[in-house]
């Protein structure tokens, strides 16, 4: 539908400001949900007012998306087949862009309308499969050969086990505690508008902050990539290329002239589109030097930058996706694995990056979303997993489980999700605890945990299908 119309007009241009806008309210979403976990234990038990919690969660949000990098946000977009992600000659990915956001979004915000603590991460990835299926389908590809199907095995085997060590975990920390302590606030539920004992406060504060530093590190990193897509999309000249890889953006050429003999020997089923960037970006050394002297001096938009930029980034990410197969192939020898690998790493450099106002735009939203869609998710947390409400012990033992899985995940690249594992956490401490579970509402997250992904997955493959087959 939407190949119809021309990269530069009105209603592309229009449709990508609507995507940008879009990206940053389901970021909010992210907040309705996921930083509501890191704030849920303070403010259901009195230790910090609303805003002061979600004010210090989102500067403690802010400085994990800083100190965490973007290792979570580029592997979730590598889901995507590099033509979805920078479609030739410089046309803005509107079709994929729409598809993701408008399923994750309508997703996230009927969970959340329903106070069921549901995984942010969970709609994005599957609106990110089902976008590969459909543009698998398109290109008449098998969906083996058109989905990077390890990719997403190595994401949702995170998303699969995170919540099951968080409600061990938690649960048996809280039984340690029990022993330990016996008696005292720590199992008490909280009393109406009481605050808790000046020590038992700050251990809930703490616990709130390694969380809410965790979540930055890794859910707050998983909309800087889409976001990075959308606004390459709206200023390709600017931003297809990272300012910061001068030196890997002009080795690219010697790259892609040591790629070549891995994708003729190993490539898979578009192989030879992969040759074709790769000698594109081999006979490219005048133009990347040239473009390396513009982004230094800071001439983004020179003319003709549009298409050439956005060209050299299409090709790179064509050539990047055969080493990432190469990888993979059991014939490939350890010593071509670990080139393949190298290169990799160094094509990646000039076009996975993301400027610091995105990353700060990314935690301002993650932050405004828990301030506007706290309530629902901390009164579930707080008084609708167990028979008995949360005590402080046993928010503080999930939250600092939590932390830890987070955080770890987040320093290693590997998407997990903050809602799964704090309200697992949450759960097993209540079961440690004698306390019981409502078996209902534990029944109603876990249904809604397991149709997340087929459902988004549905929706982002017919919604792309749909904006990007040209018969409609």
């Amino acid at each position: 539908m939407l190949v119809h119309f021309m990269p530069s007009s009105s209603i592309i241009t229009v449709m990508l400001g609507l995507c940008f806008l879009m990206v940053l309210v389901f970021e909010a979403t992210n907040g309705f949900h996921d930083s509501s976990n890191a704030v849920a234990t303070v403010i259901y038990t009195h230790s910090l007012k609303p805003t002061q919690a979600v004010i210090w969660s989102g500067i403690m949000n802010f400085v994990g998306v800083l100190v965490g990098g973007i290792a979570v946000a580029y592997a979730l977009v590598e889901i995507l087949p590099p033509d979805v992600l920078t479609p030739p000659d410089g046309a803005p990915a509107v079709p994929m862009l729409v598809a993701i956001f408008v399923s994750a979004l309508f997703w996230n915000i009927l969970t959340w309308a329903f106070g069921i603590p549901n995984s942010s991460s969970h709609c994005i990835i599957g609106a990110l499969i089902g976008v590969a299926a459909a543009d698998a389908l398109l290109k008449s590809r098998s969906l083996s050969d058109g989905v990077d199907w390890k990719q997403i095995l190595t994401v949702l085997e995170g998303l699969a086990v995170s919540p099951v060590l968080g409600f061990i975990l938690a649960g048996g920390l809280y039984g340690v505690l029990r022993l330990v302590v016996r008696k005292g606030h720590l199992f008490e539920p909280p009393k109406e508008r009481e605050a808790p004992v000046w020590w038992l406060r700050g251990l809930l504060i703490l616990t709130c902050t390694s969380v809410s530093f965790s979540h930055g590190t890794n859910d707050g990193q998983k909309s800087i990539g889409l976001i990075m897509l959308t606004i390459i999309g709206l200023l390709p000249a600017t931003y297809a290329l990272n300012p910061q890889a001068i030196e890997p953006l002009t080795q690219l050429s010697q790259h892609a002239t040591a790629a070549i003999p891995l994708i003729e020997k190993y490539g898979d089923d578009v192989k030879s589109q992969a040759l074709q960037a790769a000698a594109a970006l081999q006979k490219a050394s005048p133009e990347l030097q040239k473009q390396a002297s513009e982004l230094q001096s800071d001439a983004s938009q020179a003319q003709g930058d549009l298409t050439t930029r956005a060209q050299l980034r299409g090709d790179i990410y064509d050539v990047v996706s055969e080493m990432k197969h190469v990888g993979e192939v059991k014939d490939a020898s350890p010593a071509e694995k670990k080139q393949a690998a190298d290169l990799l790493k160094q094509m990646s450099l000039p076009v996975e990056y993301a400027p610091l106002w995105v990353r700060m735009l990314s935690a301002l939203c993650l932050g405004i979303g828990t301030m506007i869609g706290y309530k629902r998710v901390v009164r579930t947390l707080g008084e609708r997993l167990g028979k008995q409400h949360m005590t402080p012990g046993q928010g503080a033992s999930a939250e600092l489980i939590g932390s830890v899985l987070i955080g770890t995940a987040g320093f290693t690249g590997l998407p997990v999700s903050t809602t799964h594992i704090v309200t697992s956490g949450i759960a097993g401490t209540m079961a440690a605890g004698g306390q019981g579970l409502q078996t209902g509402m534990l029944v109603r997250i876990a249904l809604t945990w397991l149709v997340t992904l087929p459902v988004t997955m549905a929706l982002s493959a017919i919604l792309f299908y749909v904006l990007e087959n040209p018969r409609f």
